[in-house]
């Protein structure tokens, strides 16, 4: 059997009782490593269950083998080698389908005949709530990258301006870099890794308004402006969670400290219960979005 178990929000005590007793009783355990990360190192996971702190390759008692982007993608076949014979884990941050990779690892066991079973828990995707904005008030989620110097894509922003003309909230997943190869070493074939790289809601907040300012020297109307109400959150779920709420242009410089961030794009005209909600994480600074939240 295939297992897809999913982690929770990142700490360790977040995974499902259910979950948690199949894992124990796998032969492997994979852990993906790339569309989200864990909140806590791996030694803080073995000391949550009892393990020695010193084993960097213990994890819920069982042995932790990382699964990167190349492994899941590519090499799909070596984590369900013997999944017909023996239980195999695959854990997810988040949810099992946060990402569709894991949907493809899936349909790769049911052509190989290997049975699978999901074990849900709590993601960004619904855990995003925790700010009081409405659940089914939000539209389609866009994923915003880090740019480069030959790389800037807009074309989300086209999701965002379809989510604000029907009144939608959109939330942005923000890019994370792990175990990434610098185009030189990639071309020269060296398997030297650049250090792990976390977007955060300041860095996002620049790069939409950079395409907001594109936009206007094209001519175009921007769906977004400097004043539009955005929602900053980082480490959601953590003891150390932090949510701020105030215009895009505040969200260039407020701090929420580290790693890992996602920021909301309001819809517009909120309920009277979101607004009175987002009061409770106003920026203090004054702008004409965040005082009439304070004023609430």
């Amino acid at each position: 059997m295939l297992y897809m178990i999913g982690l929770g929000l990142g700490d360790a005590k977040d995974i499902t009782v259910k979950g948690l007793e199949v894992l124990r009783r796998c032969s492997r355990v994979y852990l993906e490593a790339y569309t989200s990360v864990l909140t806590v190192g791996k030694e803080v996971l073995g000391q949550d269950l009892g393990l020695s702190s010193t084993s960097q390759e213990e994890f819920y008692g069982r042995k932790l083998i990382l699964a990167d982007r190349e492994e899941v993608e590519q090499e799909a076949n070596n984590i369900l080698k013997d999944a017909d014979i023996s239980d195999v884990a695959f854990l997810v941050v988040g949810d099992p389908f946060g990402a569709t990779t894991h949907s493809d690892l899936i349909l790769r066991a049911t052509k190989l005949g290997i049975p699978y079973r999901v074990i849900h828990n709590a993601s960004i995707m619904n855990a995003v709530g925790c700010c009081g904005l409405q659940l089914y008030r939000f539209g389609e989620t866009v994923s915003v990258v880090f740019w480069t110097d030959t790389w800037r894509p807009e074309s989300f922003f086209d999701k965002v301006k379809k989510n604000r003309q029907n009144g939608m909230h959109t939330l942005c997943l923000l890019d994370i870099k792990v175990k990434e190869q610098s185009l030189e070493n990639l071309l020269k074939g060296r398997k030297i890794y650049e250090p792990p790289r976390y977007m955060s809601v300041n860095q996002a907040a620049q790069q939409l308004l950079e395409i907001v300012q594109n936009q206007r020297i094209r001519g175009e109307e921007p769906a977004v402006t400097e004043e539009t109400l955005c929602v900053g959150l980082a480490r959601v779920g953590a003891e150390d969670q932090k949510i701020a709420a105030g215009t895009l242009q505040q969200m260039c410089t407020v701090d929420l400290g580290g790693p890992l961030h996602s920021l909301i794009i309001t819809g517009g005209s909120l309920h009277p219960l979101e607004m009175e909600m987002l009061s409770l994480f106003s920026i203090p600074e004054s702008s004409s979005e965040s005082q009439s939240i304070d004023g609430l």
